[in-house]
């Protein structure tokens, strides 16, 4: 048998963690690496957070799966908390960000032919995005990679270039049902919208009677520096997608919309086996705890201005290498002057240091929002020692 047991489809490192520490993982030689990665900005409060834990621990105990059958009072408390802290009045929880931007997609088309415009299903989404690796998340993406193997794609999405507020209006037709965009593009390279392209998506749907969804799942709970990315434009989405963060490293997703957005989705409609199970919406209960208030996320933009303003400093003593530092919050990219795998790699085997590759050449910083300065000094010295021993390739060639 030459296949391996575990599925090849990841091109797994030499890495292998055993343990994590705080804002470290341990590999199964004992080394300690610093973890900049965060399980791809998963792991926000890094690996031994107490509340955490304790929260996991005792509800494991008590009780861990039910149908949702039955009523939900654990799944109630959680999911009034994020309607109080958000624009949202209704939320359906997943298992993951695919399934969440699953739901948000059925959400958008279920409002309008609801009201029986069956027409109205096509959804505008945006050039270099990533949704999820689901039927319905790739065809929402316009990366071939993704689709090769795979085809035929689900039909009713158009892709316009991001951050094109122009090219979103042109696209708009009879059969729009709506836009769903990042904020913050993760996998296309930590590019943040801009103000203008949000408010004018917000302008576009409400002229139009389409709905704005938000595929948040990375940038989303706290990583912006917000709890939301969308507070940061002055608008509110009708629909939105959550999760890698939400549950701090337990699987949990979460689709959050408003009464009129969810007016599609009653008795029947969608179901999941295991989404918003007791453990999980506990892990999602200490999460919320620990960062939906202002001290903990005004300690995450100071943070992040630290952390950038020393990159920017950084980088310009090596012109060779790195061009830009873009991003909100602890979602930074450092935009290289060419492939960032290859440093990813050398970063992780020579000098015990996380972080990860992203599109448009893209070193990606997806730290844990509970390091401190220490953790940043530490980052700096692994960072410094890392350039002044690479390679580039075309140079190694």
């Amino acid at each position: 048998m030459s296949i391996t047991p575990l599925m090849p489809v990841y091109p797994r490192c030499g890495f292998r963690p055993v343990r994590g520490e705080h804002c470290h993982l341990i590999g199964e030689d004992g080394r300690s690496y610093l973890d900049f990665a965060a399980g791809i900005a998963v792991n926000l409060l890094g690996h031994s957070h107490a509340g955490l834990i304790g929260a996991i621990q005792r509800q494991a105990e008590t009780l861990m799966h039910v149908s949702n059958l039955y009523g939900s009072p654990q799944g109630e408390h959680l999911a009034q908390r994020l309607v109080d802290l958000t624009f949202a009045d209704t939320v359906f929880f997943t298992n993951s960000g695919a399934e969440a931007v699953e739901c948000t997609i059925k959400t958008v088309r279920a409002y309008h032919q609801h009201a029986g415009n069956d027409h109205r299903f096509e959804i505008i989404t945006f050039k270099n995005a990533f949704h999820g690796r689901t039927m319905a998340t790739i065809s929402a993406s316009n990366q071939e990679k993704m689709h090769k193997g795979f085809l035929p794609l689900l039909a009713g999405f158009k892709y316009v270039d991001f951050d094109d507020l122009e090219g979103a209006r042109a696209a708009i037709g009879p059969n729009t049902a709506g836009f769903l965009v990042e904020p913050v593009q993760g996998e296309g390279g930590i590019r943040p919208a801009s103000d203008a392209f949000m408010k004018g998506l917000r302008s576009l749907a409400d002229e139009h009677d389409l709905l704005l969804a938000l595929d948040e799942v990375q940038c989303g709970v706290a990583r912006s520096g917000t709890l939301y990315a969308y507070e940061q434009y002055g608008i509110e989405p009708d629909v939105l997608a959550t999760a890698k963060g939400l549950g701090g490293g337990f699987p949990i997703g979460a689709c959050l919309a408003t009464e009129k957005a969810a007016r599609g989705m009653g008795l029947g409609t969608h179901g999941s086996t295991y989404g918003g199970n007791p453990l999980a919406i506990a892990a999602g209960e200490a999460v919320l705890n620990a960062v939906a208030n202002d001290e903990f996320l005004a300690e995450v933009r100071a943070k992040a201005d630290r952390l950038r303003s020393r990159l920017e400093q950084f980088i310009g003593n090596y012109p060779e290498l790195f061009e830009l530092v873009r991003g909100k919050g602890l979602m930074l990219g450092v935009k290289m002057t060419h492939e960032s795998r290859a440093f990813v790699a050398h970063l992780r085997d020579n000098h015990q240091l996380l972080t990860v590759a992203a599109g448009d050449n893209t070193l990606r910083l997806v730290p844990p929002l509970v390091i401190d300065d220490s953790h940043i000094d530490e980052f700096f010295e692994k960072l410094s020692a890392g350039t002044a021993s690479y390679q580039p390739p075309a140079a190694a060639a």
